[in-house]
C-alpha cells in the first residue's frame, strides 16, 4: 500500500482509500488461492486500520457503520462487506448522502443510486436542503456519544432551512485535525472536558495540522483554557467558520479571553434546540446573498417597462422572428432579471443603500476588509480606481515595472512621478519574477536621501504574479512602514482572490496582512521592539539599514488595497472584480476622492448579472471555499507529480519547481520543490511562513523547449487546435497550466494523456527522422532552451521627462500626451533604422506603451530610453500579438526636436 507520504492531502488519502477498499473486497468475493486470500485479507485489514484514523472526522457514514464493516470483516463475510462497501463509495463520489439517508443493509428498500448530484438539473438541486455537518468537541464515552447525536437530531424541524449531521471527537487536536480535514464542517460546539492529544498518531494528519498553522505551543495552555483556545486557533485556520462554546466557567472568567469565531457562549446548560437555531442561523448569516436574491425576487414581478433596455423582460426577443435562438439559449430568467431601474428591491451601484450595498459589506467579511466594493467592468478598471483616488499629481509611486498594463495607464491618469522597480529575471525562461524587498528599500532610502520621502505616496506591486510568484506580504508593509510610516500599498491580486481560503495561503494575502499588522502595531511587545531596535540603529548607514530587518514605529498607519479579478480564480461572470479597503485613514482622507474615481471609472448601467455572481461567489467560498481551493491545490500538485515522475514525459517537459522560478537567496527554508520521486512531498507550510517568494502550486509552468516547439505554437497549434486544451499564458520556452476551483481530477487525467500521446507521437517522428532533420531538431530545441536573449531591465526616462538626475522617478503622464501630436513622433524599424540609430549612439526614446500580450505588461512606457537589451528582447519575441506595435510601420518614437523643445520649455520655467 502506497505511503502516506504518497499524499498531498489526507483529503486525497480518504478517496483513494474507499476506492483501493472497494477493489480489494470485491477481490474477496471472487476468491483465490489459499496464498492470495491471505494477501488480501491483510490489504484489506491494513485499509480498515488506515481509514480507522480518518473516518472519525467525518458524518458518513460514521463510526457505527464503519465498525459494522470491520465485523463483516472479521466474520469471513466478504460479499456483505463488499456490497457496502460499494454503497458508502457511490454515496461519497455522487453526494447522495447529503440529500438522503443511505441504508447498508443488503435486504433494505432503497433508492435509485444513480443519483449523481452533478447528473440532477439545476432546478433538482437548487430544491434540495443544503447539507452540512457540526463538530461538537467532547470527551465522551460510547454512550454519551450516541447520546449526544440524538439530541442534535431531534432538534430538526421539517421547516429547517439546512440539514446537518454531527460529528463527536474528544481533543483539542482532534477538533483542529477535523475542520483541517472535513471541509462539510460549518460549525463547531465546543464543551467542557476536551483533552489536548490525539489518540491517533497519523504522520500525514499530523502534519496537514502543523502545517496550517493550526498548532503552536498548545503544551503550554491552562487545561481550563482548551475550550476558548480552540475557538481561537479555529480563526486562524478557517475564519468562517462559527463556534459555539459551552462552559461551567463564569461570565467574568470567560470575558476577558480571546474566543476568536466564538459566536455565542452557552453556560452549563444543555439547551439544545437553542444551539440548534443559532447553527442554523450563524450558516443562514453567510448562505444569505442580498442582491442576488432582490433580482430574482425583481424577475418574478408583473411590471410594465418604459424606460430604456428593450431586452428587459425579454419583450424584444420574444416578439421577434429573427433571434429566436438567443432566447432558447439563454433561457428567460436572463432577460426577465434585466432592468435599468434602481427601483423595486433593486440598488444603485454607484450610490448603494440597499440590497448592493449589503452584498459589498457581507464580501468584506468574508475577504477580511474594511470596505469592499464590485466592479462590473474587470480588475483593470479597480486598479485605475484606486490610482486616481490616493495619487496626486506629481506624487512618487513605486511600481512594479512588470505589472499590468492598467496600472500604467492608471499612473498617466493620474500624473504620478513613477519610479519604476525591476523584478528578478529568469531569463532561461524568458519571464520575470518579483521585485526583491532589498530592491524596494534601496528605493526608499535613496528617495529619503534626496528629500523626496515626503512625496512618495504608494508602493504598487503584484501578488501573486502571472507565473505564481507570491510575495511576503507582511514583511514588505513592515519593513517600508519602517522607512515611510504613512505609505500607501496597492497589491495587485487579480489572479489571487481564492488565496483568502486556504490556511496555507491566506496570510500572504493583502487583508489578512493588513489585519495581523494593525493588532501588531498596537501590541507593547511590537513598542519594546522596535524601540530596542531604534537604538541600535541609531545613526546606522544604509549598508545596515539595508541588512536589517527593520521594524515600522507603532504610530505607523496601515493602508492596504486589493483589487481581485473574482471572475478568474473564484465564481463569478466575467469581469466581475472586487476592490478590498484596509486603510486606517480611508475615512477622513480617501473617501470622498475614492467616491469620485469610482464614479469617474464605473458604468451608470452596470451589469446587474455581474453583480449578482459577486454576490452568489461570495457566498460560495463562505460556505465551501475551503473545500474547493484544497482540490484546486490538490489537482496542480497530482499534475506535477504525474508529469514530473513519468519517464516519458521527462524526456520532452519540465516542471519548473520553486528552485527554478526563485533563487536560492530568496529561499530561507531551503525547499527546491513541492514533490520528489525520493522524498515524496516537502514541508511547504515553513516556506510559506520564511520565505522572502514562494511559488503558488496552483499554476503550473511546463517547460516546451524540449519538444522543438516555442511555447505559443505549442499552446495554439498543439494544445488548442489539435486537442482542445486552453491556456493563456506562454513565453518563449513554457506553457502555464492553471488549475481552479473547478478543476477537476479528470481533468488533469486528460492533460496527462495528451502530452504522454504528443511524446509519444515526438519518439516516432525522432525514430523515422533522417539524420540532417534530427540535427535541425536539435539546433530549434538549443535555440529555445540556450541561446536566449537576457531579459532587459527598466532602462530610464529620458531627462526630458525627469525632474532631475538624484532618483530615476519620470513624468509619463507628459510623455503619454506629447505622443499625441503625430508631429512628435517617428517610426523606425526594429532590424533597420532603430538599430542603426543605436549603433551610431543615439537616445531613441519611445513614445508608446509597448505591451506584449500574454503576458500584458510593458516592456518600453512613454518617455522611456529605449536599450540594446531591449531591441533584442523585441526582436526576440514571439508571441502574436503586441500592442502599442505597427509591423507595418515599425516602433513609435519621439523625435529629437520633440525632446529638445520639451527639454528646452523645462529649462525655461526652472529659471523662471
Amino acid at each position: 500500500m502506497e505511503s502516506v507520504n504518497e499524499y498531498y492531502s489526507a483529503i486525497q488519502l480518504r478517496s483513494d482509500r474507499w476506492s483501493a477498499l472497494r477493489e480489494a473486497t470485491d477481490a474477496l468475493t471472487r476468491g483465490g488461492t489459499e496464498r492470495q486470500m491471505i494477501k488480501l485479507r491483510e490489504r484489506t485489514q491494513a485499509l480498515l486500520d488506515s481509514l480507522s484514523m480518518i473516518e472519525p472526522y467525518w458524518a458518513f457514514p460514521g463510526m457505527t457503520a464503519f465498525e459494522y464493516m470491520r465485523r463483516q470483516f472479521e466474520h469471513g463475510s466478504y460479499e456483505d462487506l463488499s456490497y457496502t462497501t460499494h454503497r458508502i463509495l457511490r454515496a461519497l463520489t455522487s453526494g447522495a448522502y447529503r440529500r438522503r439517508h443511505i441504508p447498508l443493509d443488503r435486504d433494505s428498500m432503497e433508492p435509485d443510486d444513480n443519483d449523481d448530484e452533478a447528473m440532477l438539473s439545476p432546478e433538482a438541486r437548487a430544491l434540495t436542503k443544503p447539507y452540512f455537518e457540526v463538530l461538537i468537541v467532547d470527551q465522551v464515552n460510547e454512550h454519551q456519544e450516541r447520546w449526544l447525536k440524538s439530541n442534535v437530531a431531534r432538534m430538526r424541524r421539517p421547516e429547517d432551512p439546512f440539514l446537518y449531521e454531527a460529528v463527536v471527537v474528544p481533543s483539542l487536536e482532534d477538533a483542529l485535525m477535523g475542520v483541517l480535514f472535513n471541509h462539510n464542517i460549518q460549525a463547531i460546539v465546543v464543551r467542557p472536558g476536551l483533552t489536548l492529544k490525539s489518540k491517533f498518531n497519523m504522520p500525514l494528519l499530523k502534519r496537514y495540522l502543523a502545517g496550517a498553522g493550526g498548532q503552536e505551543a498548545l503544551e503550554d495552555v491552562d487545561p481550563h483554557n482548551y475550550g476558548p483556545e480552540l475557538c481561537r486557533l479555529i480563526a486562524r485556520v478557517r475564519p468562517e467558520l462559527d463556534a459555539y462554546l459551552v462552559t461551567e466557567r463564569s461570565v467574568e472568567d470567560i470575558a476577558g479571553l480571546d474566543l476568536g469565531i466564538c459566536r455565542r457562549v452557552f453556560y452549563n446548560q444543555e439547551d439544545f434546540m437553542e444551539l440548534h437555531l443559532n447553527i442554523l442561523r450563524g450558516v443562514q448569516a453567510r448562505y444569505k446573498t442580498p442582491f442576488f436574491t432582490a433580482l430574482t425576487e425583481y424577475s418574478k414581478q408583473p411590471t410594465g417597462v418604459f424606460h430604456a433596455m428593450p431586452i428587459s423582460r425579454g419583450k424584444s426577443i420574444t416578439r421577434s422572428h429573427w433571434i429566436q435562438d438567443m432566447g432558447a439559449f439563454y433561457g428567460p430568467n436572463i432577460f426577465l432579471a434585466e432592468t435599468s431601474a434602481t427601483s423595486g428591491g433593486l440598488d444603485s451601484l454607484l450610490e448603494p443603500h440597499g440590497p448592493i450595498k449589503q452584498a459589498q459589506e457581507l464580501a468584506a467579511r468574508a475577504f477580511g476588509s474594511k470596505q469592499t466594493f464590485f466592479a462590473t467592468n474587470g480588475t483593470s478598471t479597480c486598479n485605475k480606481i484606486v490610482v486616481q483616488a490616493l495619487v496626486r499629481p506629481n506624487d512618487i509611486v513605486l511600481v512594479d515595472r512588470d505589472c499590468h498594463k492598467s496600472h500604467h495607464y492608471g499612473m498617466v491618469l493620474a500624473g504620478a512621478q513613477v519610479s519604476y522597480l525591476d523584478s528578478y529575471p529568469l531569463n532561461e525562461y524568458s519571464m520575470y519574477g518579483a521585485v526583491p524587498i532589498r530592491e524596494i528599500k534601496h528605493r526608499l532610502l535613496e528617495l529619503k536621501a534626496a528629500g523626496k520621502l515626503d512625496r512618495v505616496r504608494m508602493l504598487l506591486l503584484t501578488n501573486c504574479t502571472f507565473d505564481g510568484i507570491v510575495y511576503n506580504v507582511e514583511r514588505i508593509m513592515e519593513e517600508c512602514l519602517a522607512i515611510k510610516p504613512d505609505l500607501v500599498f496597492l497589491w495587485d491580486e487579480a489572479w489571487f482572490a481564492f488565496a483568502r481560503f486556504n490556511p496555507t495561503y491566506r496570510h500572504r494575502t493583502a487583508m489578512n496582512a493588513a489585519n495581523e499588522l494593525r493588532v501588531r502595531l498596537r501590541s507593547d511587545e511590537h513598542r519594546h521592539a522596535y524601540e530596542a531596535q531604534q537604538a541600535v540603529l541609531k545613526d546606522a548607514d544604509t549598508e545596515t539599514l539595508m541588512n536589517t530587518r527593520l521594524l515600522p514605529p507603532p504610530s505607523a498607519r496601515v493602508r492596504a488595497y486589493a483589487t481581485q479579478s473574482t471572475h478568474k480564480t473564484l465564481t463569478s461572470l466575467r469581469q466581475g472584480s472586487m476592490i478590498h479597503v484596509n486603510d486606517q485613514d480611508f475615512k477622513g482622507e480617501v473617501e470622498q476622492s475614492f467616491h469620485e474615481a469610482y464614479m469617474t471609472h464605473t458604468s451608470t448601467s452596470p451589469n446587474y448579472q455581474i453583480i449578482a455572481s459577486l454576490d452568489v461567489g461570495r457566498r460560495q467560498v463562505e460556505l465551501e471555499g475551503f473545500e474547493f481551493v484544497q482540490r484546486q491545490i490538490e489537482a496542480a500538485m497530482a499534475m506535477r507529480r504525474a508529469i514530473g515522475t513519468h519517464p516519458l514525459l521527462q524526456k520532452y517537459f519540465k516542471v519548473l519547481t520553486v528552485g527554478d522560478m526563485v533563487p536560492e537567496e530568496y529561499r530561507e527554508s531551503g525547499v527546491q520543490a513541492y514533490y520528489s520521486a525520493d522524498e515524496g512531498w516537502a514541508e511547504i507550510w515553513d516556506a510559506w511562513d520564511r520565505d522572502e517568494f514562494v511559488l503558488d502550486a496552483t499554476r503550473v509552468t511546463l517547460a516546451v523547449g524540449g519538444t522543438g516547439w516555442d511555447g505559443d505554437t505549442f499552446k495554439t497549434q498543439i494544445l488548442m487546435d489539435k486537442y482542445g486544451i486552453q491556456i493563456n499564458k506562454t513565453s518563449r520556452n513554457t506553457v502555464l497550466f492553471m488549475t481552479n476551483i473547478g478543476t477537476t481530477r479528470s481533468s488533469v487525467a486528460y492533460l496527462i494523456e495528451v502530452l504522454v500521446e504528443i511524446a509519444k507521437g515526438l519518439d516516432d517522428l525522432i525514430d523515422d527522422a533522417s539524420k540532417m532533420e534530427r540535427r535541425a531538431f536539435e539546433r530549434r530545441v538549443k535555440g529555445l532552451m540556450e541561446d536566449l536573449p537576457p531579459l532587459p531591465d527598466f532602462s530610464r526616462f529620458h531627462d526630458a521627462f525627469r525632474a532631475d538626475s538624484e532618483t530615476p522617478e519620470g513624468d509619463i503622464r507628459s510623455a503619454f500626451f506629447l505622443a499625441y501630436d503625430e508631429g512628435n513622433c517617428d517610426y523606425l524599424e526594429l532590424d533597420g533604422s532603430l538599430k542603426a540609430a543605436l549603433d551610431a549612439g543615439e537616445e531613441v526614446v519611445s513614445a508608446s506603451f509597448i505591451i506584449p500580450y500574454p503576458p500584458g505588461f510593458p516592456i518600453l512606457v512613454p518617455g522611456q530610453v529605449i536599450s540594446r537589451e531591449i531591441l533584442a528582447f523585441m526582436r526576440a519575441l514571439d508571441v502574436n500579438e503586441i500592442h502599442g506595435y505597427r509591423p507595418d510601420l515599425g516602433l513609435r518614437v519621439f523625435t529629437t526636436e520633440a525632446l529638445d523643445r520639451l527639454s528646452g520649455t523645462k529649462l525655461s520655467h526652472a529659471a523662471e
